[in-house]
């Protein structure tokens, strides 16, 4: 094995002012528990960007100071003596960023990644690393080990992939029209994923037109603007006055999350993924959620590691197209 150096560069929130760092910083050692990892890949969420401008989402969610970047790939180094034997230097690895306390109600109910006393992988909590860096140190627990030949992008979007995955398979599509609002990045896998699962067909809705070309390439059937055109008619007039059957919301908008009881179908399924900041304006709650009998769900990171292997499993496959949706790429100048 090559000698490691000892100094590394890294992005590193130090303030609550606009920036980032770009530093010297010392390579850190693994303890007994916990892994070396160099990384090769990192996608940036919506979240990093948040984080940089620290604005409310990123006071709520992280705690400086902390390196950002939770959505990466990289290759064991160094291991601590206590760590399993399966993570073998070489091996590749993502990180569930979500670290969970293992005692709590909901870790005992197999309910990890949602656990009571939460700790995030670049966001400063529990942990001050992160995957904007040179090496970073994982918890051998937390390290999700690859398992198929994916390429290095495309494991580095496997953390959003899983939350997609979540979201559509809560919603139960097989055979059902699926209508994903917001073709961001969550929601451009959950379009794949949703075809990937059975659905009949997939509407996808959102005000840039890039972005619905986007979703066009990785499977939708359907595109609206919302820009242009009304979304409640434009959908009970495709779905002949009945409604949609499946709507993943991953805008966080509130004005879109309140909006959309109108057009779901009665015993229709809802999974809510976008990150609302604000109360939901529902016109008629009695007549569009109550009469409806609706199912409401909500999403938060992905259950641990089911749906990491799954998301890689439908990669792998060629089940689901990521390629569009990275749509740039930039050299970590180190």
């Amino acid at each position: 094995m090559a000698t490691l150096p000892k100094f590394m560069k890294a992005l590193v929130k130090e303030s609550p002012t606009e920036s980032y760092l770009y530093k010297d910083v010392p390579v850190p050692q693994p303890s007994k528990d916990e892994l070396l990892v160099k990384v090769k890949k990192v996608a940036l969420c919506g979240t990093d960007i948040q984080k940089y401008k620290w604005n409310y989402v990123a006071k709520v969610v992280a705690e400086i100071p902390f390196t950002p970047g939770h959505e990466m790939v990289g290759e064991i180094v160094s291991v601590g003596k206590d760590v399993p034997c399966e993570y073998a230097l070489g091996k590749r690895v993502c990180v569930e960023n979500h670290f969970y306390c293992g005692k709590c109600y909901q870790c005992t109910h197999d309910l990890k990644h949602i656990c009571q006393n939460l700790d995030q992988f670049g966001y400063g909590k529990g942990t001050k690393h992160g995957g904007c860096s040179e090496y970073t140190i994982i918890p051998a627990k937390f390290a999700y080990l690859l398992q198929t030949d994916i390429d290095d992008a495309q494991a580095a979007i496997l953390e959003p992939c899983g939350v997609a995955h979540q979201a559509v398979e809560s919603i139960e599509p097989d055979g059902e029209d699926v209508l994903v609002l917001g073709c961001g990045p969550v929601g451009l896998l959950a379009v794949g994923i949703a075809k990937a699962l059975g659905a009949s067909k997939v509407y996808a809705c959102d005000m840039f037109p890039e972005k619905l070309q986007l979703a066009k390439e990785v499977g939708a059937d359907v595109l609206i603007n919302n820009a242009t055109d009304d979304l409640n008619s434009t959908i009970m007039e495709k779905t002949g006055g009945n409604g949609i059957g499946r709507i993943i919301e991953a805008t966080g908008s509130t004005e879109l999350a309140g909006s959309c009881f109108k057009y779901l179908r009665k015993g229709g399924q809802i999974c809510f993924v976008g990150l609302i900041k604000g109360a939901l304006d529902i016109e008629n709650p009695l007549v569009n959620v109550v009469f409806k009998s609706l199912v409401l769900k909500t999403v938060h990171g992905r259950r641990i590691f089911e749906d990491w292997e799954k998301s890689e499993q439908l990669i792998h496959k060629k089940m689901i197209n990521t390629k569009p949706i990275i749509t740039h790429e930039f050299p970590m100048i180190f």
